[in-house]
């Protein structure tokens, strides 16, 4: 058993109608599915990703109006990555999110690995990532994407998870989901520190298999808020492999939530010991499986058992 790579990341934003706007307009990405978060039907659940939704391309966010901002610390995803094709990307993206008024860090190299940082309106914290060539990058640009299709996000990854304590994490990736660490490095920290960086791969590699751990046990725990990721979804490549991989961590101690069906995929999340919510979720059957290509993310999509709350589900969202 291996893991594929990243799935999906999902992170939480206060401005549903904002944050379509700024994913699709500015990033160019494809806003593939609207629906909503199915462990609380009032607010969406929004995912975006390349021209189809392709597993390791999907970045979606649920939507809590009113929510505090995130107070940065550790046990999180302190960084999503975006691959694009390669460097010469990195200086596009530089000149279009200064261009727009995005706020934007310098295009440095960090691990082997290019990369521009930048944040969303919500402090979203997020880097664009030169792959390497030869490295596989999952997604294909969206014909109707304002970004040129050269100059697409086309995958997730590396992630940075900023921890007080590494080695269990590190240990949970290696001995438990099967991941190789790739080496280590310095970098500097988004509040100007130095730290030790730990990298580990799973899955064929490159940007979209890739988790950057920074050990930091000299920052507070982090509060999630709008800005923050809530959870990082792992690639499994069908219902079979997502039972060994089940049977496996509870044999091990972790407390699962079991299978859980969200339709479009299904899914099992437990905890890490750094506090990082994971989810193991599968490649199938993908968001095609109720939506025609041409149409997706343009109407509300439910899963079949909130079909019958569709009235009062819609009636509580407020219009995108």
């Amino acid at each position: 058993m291996e893991l594929l790579g990243i799935h999906h990341v999902s992170a939480l934003t206060a401005d549903a109608p904002r944050n379509v706007a700024f994913y699709t307009r500015a990033l160019g990405l494809r806003l593939v599915k609207k629906t909503v978060n199915q462990d609380d039907v009032a607010s969406y659940h929004l995912f975006y990703g390349d021209e189809r939704g392709t597993p390791g391309t999907e970045l979606t966010f649920f939507d809590i109006p009113h929510l505090a901002p995130t107070r940065e610390g550790t046990g999180a995803v302190a960084e999503v990555g975006l691959a694009v094709s390669d460097d010469a990307s990195l200086a596009w993206w530089a000149e279009r999110l200064r261009d727009l008024g995005v706020e934007c860090g310098e295009i440095s190299e960090e691990g082997g690995r290019r990369r521009l940082p930048f944040r969303d309106f919500e402090g979203q914290r997020l880097a664009l990532v030169a792959r390497s060539p030869g490295e596989p990058l999952p997604g294909r640009p969206w014909a109707r994407s304002p970004v040129p299709p050269e100059r697409a996000v086309l995958g997730l990854g590396p992630l940075r998870l900023r921890l007080a304590d590494v080695e269990p994490s590190a240990r949970v990736l290696v001995d438990v989901l099967g991941f190789r660490e790739r080496g280590r490095y310095r970098a500097v920290d988004d509040d100007g520190r130095p730290a030790e960086v730990l990298v580990f791969a799973t899955g064929a590699g490159g940007p979209g298999g890739e988790l950057h751990l920074f050990a930091r046990p000299d920052r507070p725990r982090e509060r999630l808020g709008r800005g923050a990721v809530h959870h990082v979804a792992f690639r499994v490549r069908d219902d079979q492999d997502q039972a060994e991989w089940l049977s496996r961590l509870e044999a091990l101690g972790f407390h699962t939530s079991g299978v859980v069906d969200r339709y479009w995929f299904r899914s099992v999340y437990f905890r890490e010991p750094g506090g990082v919510l994971y989810e193991l979720a599968t490649d199938g059957p993908g968001f095609l499986v109720d939506e025609d290509f041409e149409r997706l993310g343009e109407t509300l999509a439910l899963p079949p058992r909130l079909e019958p709350l569709r009235s009062s589900i819609e009636a509580r969202l407020r219009p995108l």
